[in-house]
């Protein structure tokens, strides 16, 4: 059987809780691409999203060992947060990422990269990168992106002021389900956010 993170780390791939929860999340290794703008519209996300799965699959055809290519997630902030509440997504930023098996390093990536911009022809301006986020509130919610408001408004109004905590990182979310494929009110995402 092939590795699979979803698997292998359920509580942060198939969590059952649609209202905030807390969990300590552990360092994870990711490929990773940058940029600003609408991910509905903005081409530069499109782009950056199909050099970020190629780089991921030519990663799984080279692996010795066989894995699922993992989940989009992405981590989002903007100069001013104010553009989440009022859905300015030409302000939003973003980093894309594909969390990675540890036995994938820098140096396959790198020679991912370099393959994917040889015989795709794409800019794979892809990096390799740990992210440790610690102690986190995560929920799922199931239904459209643009829905999400008020389940994020309960953990910045309610849950973190009770649980006497604030927010201490980037804004993350795992998508579950594919927009091409599902109805919005049926996508699930996982909610996340590191707090102290």
């Amino acid at each position: 059987m092939p590795y699979d993170i979803k698997k292998d780390l359920k509580q942060l791939y198939a969590p059952k809780n649609t209202d905030w929860a807390l969990l300590d999340v552990p360092a994870q290794r990711f490929i990773a691409i940058d940029g600003r703008g609408n991910p509905n519209t903005a081409e530069s996300y499109q782009r950056a999203v199909e050099a970020l799965y190629a780089v991921a699959y030519t990663l799984k055809r080279a692996a010795e060992r066989d894995f699922v290519v993992g989940p989009l997630e992405g981590l989002w902030w903007a100069e001013d947060m104010a553009a989440f509440t009022v859905r300015a997504k030409d302000s939003w930023q973003w980093t894309m990422l594909i969390a990675q098996p540890e036995w994938i390093d820098g140096d396959a990536v790198e020679e991912a990269r370099e393959t994917v911009r040889r015989k795709k022809k794409l800019d794979a301006d892809v990096r390799f990168e740990t992210l440790t986020e610690g102690r986190c509130a995560q929920a799922l919610h199931v239904g459209s992106y643009d829905d999400e408001g008020p389940l994020l408004a309960r953990l910045h109004e309610d849950f973190l002021a009770a649980q006497g905590l604030k927010p201490s990182g980037l804004h993350h979310e795992v998508y579950l389900g594919d927009p091409r494929r599902t109805e919005p009110a049926k996508l699930k995402t996982v909610l996340r956010q590191p707090v102290s």
